[in-house]
């Protein structure tokens, strides 16, 4: 269930139904205004709505105005332990402040960011990871880690309603992954307000991109969530943004640029699928529609295991095939695959989107593929038709096409 309440970061809604935005962190020093603004416009290509920037210095915060200024996507400040500068930070003109109120110095600075942060409009972060909960909460930590982590986030917002601020999404984050689920979801049931996701301290590209999909793949199948923020040990933020897009895309909650299906490949593999993949994967970067393109190592499930594809190519060892949605194009030379399959989304953009269908290539490609694939593999679709046939037939004579299988198919 998405947050009852909404906020708006610099035109990007977060919360109350709104599409889930995706957040990165620029890895730079923020006053470095060149690395900082060439890294942020590299994030906003790759697909992030807001950008936080870290505001350590008082020269950090002295440089905000100007990546405010030219930035391309809403700049969110990260502020700790220094008030001032989310002061700073606001008058700057940053579209958010991110501030943890246990570390910020007490109730009454929080109360002077939320005074300034209601005269100008704008909305702020607030929430606690695992390892800054505040201290009469460690206790509880060691006993219940995912309640410490709930009562620190439910006293958190508490203040910010006692200061009669409500302008704020909230944050909850944890280095483990059952923790991070279990808090948020708890979270949810108690609090109106949007969520900021992310698991803390994820880890390197690929372990850090692991957990994350795990853990806000689970809460956002969930329906919990508004924004996320990917949390990789990269000098490279964008790639923090391409691991967001595919946990969202992977869910169907949003679309960005093309979708690549890929098998796994096996024994039955005759050319070089690993390079086929990575030259389409590679070249689908110069699209930004979200087309779907399904490469599949051999003809044994034909075309079946990707008959959704917009377009797809299946190969063999000397010829393959182009297909469209379900249907035959035309049977190619495998080393030409991949440019005959880019000729073929080129030609379809050209048309207006509309598939261009050679009837006598199509006949050869269907009995290219008659000749390859492999009758007595029990794919989905041919399990299905055994059923249908025998769910038509009459009478009980007949044998069930799954008879004697380890699965019962309900």
């Amino acid at each position: 269930m998405p947050s009852e309440r909404q906020i708006d970061v610099g035109g990007v809604r977060i919360g109350g139904g709104a599409p889930v935005a995706v957040q990165t962190m620029t890895k730079t020093e923020t006053a470095d205004l060149p690395a900082t603004m060439a890294q942020i416009h590299r994030v906003a290509e790759a697909g992030a709505d807001i950008v936080r920037v870290a505001v350590p210095r008082q020269k950090d915060a002295e440089a905000l105005a100007t990546i405010v200024a030219q930035s391309p996507i809403p700049v969110i400040a990260d502020i700790h332990f220094n008030h001032t500068l989310a002061l700073k930070a606001l008058d700057a003109g940053a579209h958010c402040v991110r501030l943890n109120p246990g570390n910020i110095g007490g109730p009454d600075k929080v109360a002077e960011v939320t005074a300034r942060a209601t005269e100008l409009g704008t909305p702020l972060r607030v929430g606690v990871n695992s390892g800054s909960l505040p201290a009469h909460l460690r206790q509880l930590e060691y006993s219940d880690p995912v309640e410490a982590l709930v009562t620190a986030a439910v006293e958190t917002v508490e203040l910010m309603e006692r200061l009669d601020f409500e302008n704020f999404k909230v944050s909850m984050k944890s280095t483990s992954v059952p923790n991070t689920i279990a808090a948020n979801r708890r979270l949810a049931q108690r609090i109106p307000y949007p969520l900021h996701l992310g698991v803390t301290e994820a880890g390197t590209k690929w372990s850090g991109s692991l957990k994350s999909a795990v853990g806000l793949g689970t809460l956002l199948a969930d329906g919990i969530g508004d924004t996320i923020r990917i949390s990789l040990s990269t000098f490279h933020a964008e790639e923090e943004v391409k691991v967001a897009w595919e946990i969202l895309r992977a869910l169907k909650l949003r679309e960005h640029g093309p979708v690549l299906i890929a098998c796994p490949t096996c024994g039955r593999l005759q050319f070089d699928m690993d390079t086929v993949v990575a030259e389409v994967e590679r070249r689908l970067r110069d699209y930004a529609d979200p087309i779907e393109v399904s490469v599949l190592g051999c003809a044994v499930n034909g075309i079946g295991e990707a008959r959704h594809a917009d377009f797809g190519i299946t190969g063999a060892k000397d010829m393959g095939m182009i297909y469209s949605r379900g249907e035959p194009l035309r049977k190619v030379p495998t080393e030409r695959l991949v440019d005959e399959l880019f000729a073929e989304i080129d030609r379809y953009y050209a048309a207006g989107k509309v598939v261009r269908r050679d009837e006598t290539q199509a006949a050869e490609a269907r009995a290219w593929l008659a000749d390859n694939e492999d009758v007595t593999a029990l794919t989905p679709e041919r399990l299905a038709a055994l059923e249908a046939a025998a769910a038509d037939a009459p009478g009980d004579e007949l044998a069930s096409p799954v008879a004697g299988r380890r699965f019962v198919r309900s």
